[in-house]
């Protein structure tokens, strides 16, 4: 007496356990085309009248079929004696999870531990930017400890701060955190939404006008990912009637789409980006986004000026309803200097398919950062640099030889003849040692090799 739904997830549940504790009978395809060919041979032979060669492969071809149905039996055996799996709650907690997009999860201790030393697990990926971090993982310990107002949003925040800073990979890692997946992260980029006539596209078209059918583009993300990280980039370049659709979400949690349809946005974490007072950094203004003793100001006065900057762009009733503004400071040096094995992660990942390691030493990540370091543009010069620099001639290198699998590119930095460190980089080839090329043995024939009539027996 269970209802639909009920019986289609055991149904589905049961399915999925069936097909992945499904194996095949060892050697059993190479059998079949160990029989396919031997009986193409011996019609080849009836064809040309080579009848003595066609009764041998005649008789090759009973024995491999013999020795086919000896192991599918043998299969079947160990298939009927061994445990029989059962679906239980957490298999069904998949399904669920894989219809609706929900993760269905317990607070159970090892999650908990996780929650607490959230700070950790984003700064291995987020380097610096201790106060935004320590902000972000406050409001989703409240969350997941049942502490918010159920009525909003699980966290609502504006990332301030000057470009290439990590607002965006901040978001990301906190998907990736939160959900297991970067793609849980809903990205919209308001810059599409400068004029009036396009903010109805959040919500969707009124009827009688093009694309009623088609959902609005944030309405409609968010009710097919309901547990989602939002991300509305450079909050400051949308018309000012978006903030209105805001103000709903932020307060009530819910949102009605041009269909009718109420979304839910309470299980959402709402991140707004904003250069704004990145202007003043460039400038070299008293403002900044530097450290304390960088600048002389402390964390709270830059937050304080910023705030100044920010209540002429945005209105009163929507600051209110945020329940984090948050300032990201200018990378230093030696954060630059960090950041350079994350970006390498993505080369070395790359080379690795080549089955080449490749290895920067400590003079070649000095020359990254001299090149790629700079206060009022972040992390993106550095990524030129690394292009540049590394990238470039790490191609020419590739494609002017054959590498060979288990060696390693060591790339270093060059010095001029006055013994001067160059702006170039010296890359050189470490050859690996040859590993023998992996034979496999069907199974058969490792423990009866006297069996195999694909060899003739010497006498």
């Amino acid at each position: 007496h269970l209802p639909d739904k009920a019986i289609d997830l055991i149904d589905e549940a049961g399915s999925r356990m069936r097909i992945r504790s499904m194996s095949a009978p060892p050697r059993y395809r190479e059998l079949e085309d160990e029989i396919e060919k031997v009986r193409k041979d011996k019609e080849d032979s009836i064809e040309n009248q080579e009848f003595e060669k066609a009764a041998s492969l005649r008789d090759k071809e009973r024995k491999l079929t013999q020795k086919k149905r000896e192991l599918e039996e043998n299969w079947r055996q160990n298939e009927a004696d061994a445990e029989q799996p059962e679906v239980g709650e957490e298999e069904i907690a998949d399904i669920v999870s894989m219809w609706t997009g929900i993760p269905v999860f317990k607070l159970t201790e090892a999650e908990s531990q996780k929650l607490v030393h959230m700070e950790d697990e984003l700064h291995k990926r987020v380097i610096g930017q201790e106060e935004a971090i320590t902000a972000v993982s406050k409001s989703i310990r409240r969350a997941r400890a049942g502490i918010k107002d159920p009525k909003r949003p699980t966290g609502s925040f504006i990332f301030l701060g000057p470009s290439g800073v990590g607002k965006t990979e901040l978001a990301r890692t906190l998907a990736e955190f939160l959900f297991s997946d970067e793609d849980a992260m809903i990205q919209v980029d308001m810059s599409e939404y400068m004029e009036k006539h396009s903010v109805s596209r959040l919500v969707g078209s009124p009827p009688g006008y093009i694309g009623y059918d088609e959902g609005g583009q944030l309405t409609e993300a968010v009710r097919r990912k309901p547990y989602s990280v939002l991300l509305l980039d450079e909050i400051e370049k949308a018309h000012p009637d978006v903030f209105n659709i805001l103000l709903q979400i932020l307060e009530e949690g819910k949102l009605t789409d041009a269909q009718g349809r109420r979304v839910d946005f309470r299980n959402t974490i709402v991140i707004m980006t904003s250069n704004l007072g990145a202007a003043q950094i460039s400038k070299n203004v008293g403002l900044g986004f530097a450290v304390g003793d960088e600048s002389g100001l402390s964390y709270d006065d830059m937050k304080n000026r910023v705030m100044s900057e920010l209540k002429k762009v945005f209105r009163p009733e929507l600051l209110n309803r945020i329940d984090e503004i948050i300032v990201f400071h200018k990378l230093t040096k030696q954060e630059i200097t960090t950041i350079v094995d994350l970006q390498m992660k993505r080369v070395r990942e790359q080379m690795a398919q080549h089955e080449v390691a490749i290895e920067l030493t400590d003079e070649a990540k000095e020359l990254l950062v001299e090149q790629g370091y700079d206060p009022a543009m972040g992390t993106r010069p550095l990524r030129r640099a690394i292009q540049r620099v590394i990238e470039d001639p790490l191609a020419d290198f590739v494609l002017g030889r054959q590498l060979e699998p288990g060696s390693t590119i060591l790339v270093g930095r060059k010095m001029n003849d006055d013994g001067e460190p160059s702006t170039e980089v010296d890359i050189t080839f470490i050859p690996g040692e040859v590993t023998p090329e992996k034979v496999t043995v069907p199974a058969g024939d490792a423990d009866e090799p006297s069996d195999s009539s694909d060899e003739p027996s010497p006498e």
